[in-house]
């Protein structure tokens, strides 16, 4: 489907396709805030075939890109380990891990719990202590 003639539908289409809520996205097209009528126009026929356009082609770039990403370090990680030196399977091995991780294999994790396992944060105690008055 072609842009949508009316520029204010495509500018509506466009800011839906970016996640915007369906009143957020009627304001950005320039319309004044009005609920119902953000609602009706993201029920038209051409919105909808519009937005599931705009939808599509970002979901195949993103695809494309993932994987064109790991095919190119899995070339690099397999012409490293040709090489058979500890410097290239050092590159091979950073290679094999970033593919991993862009594919969602290896997920990094960060320690939240307390020394004593909990989830909650030990409070911090600040002891006052007043001088003592013989150091005048």
């Amino acid at each position: 489907m072609p842009v949508l003639r009316n520029a204010r539908h495509e500018r509506f289409a466009q800011e839906l396709a970016k996640g915007k809520s369906q009143s957020e996205a009627y304001e950005a097209a320039g319309y004044n805030p009005s609920r119902s009528a953000a609602a009706r126009l993201a029920a038209d026929v051409n919105i909808c075939a519009r937005l599931a356009e705009i939808q599509g082609r970002a979901a195949v770039r993103a695809e494309i890109t993932v994987a064109t990403i790991t095919d190119r370090l899995l070339a690099i990680a397999t012409k490293a380990e040709e090489k058979d030196e500890a410097s290239m399977l050092q590159v091979a091995r950073a290679s094999l891990m970033d593919a991993a991780k862009l594919n969602g294999l290896i997920i990094d994790k960060a320690d939240l719990t307390s020394s004593d396992g909990s989830l909650s944060p030990k409070p911090t105690i600040i002891e006052f202590v007043a001088p003592d008055a013989s150091d005048d």
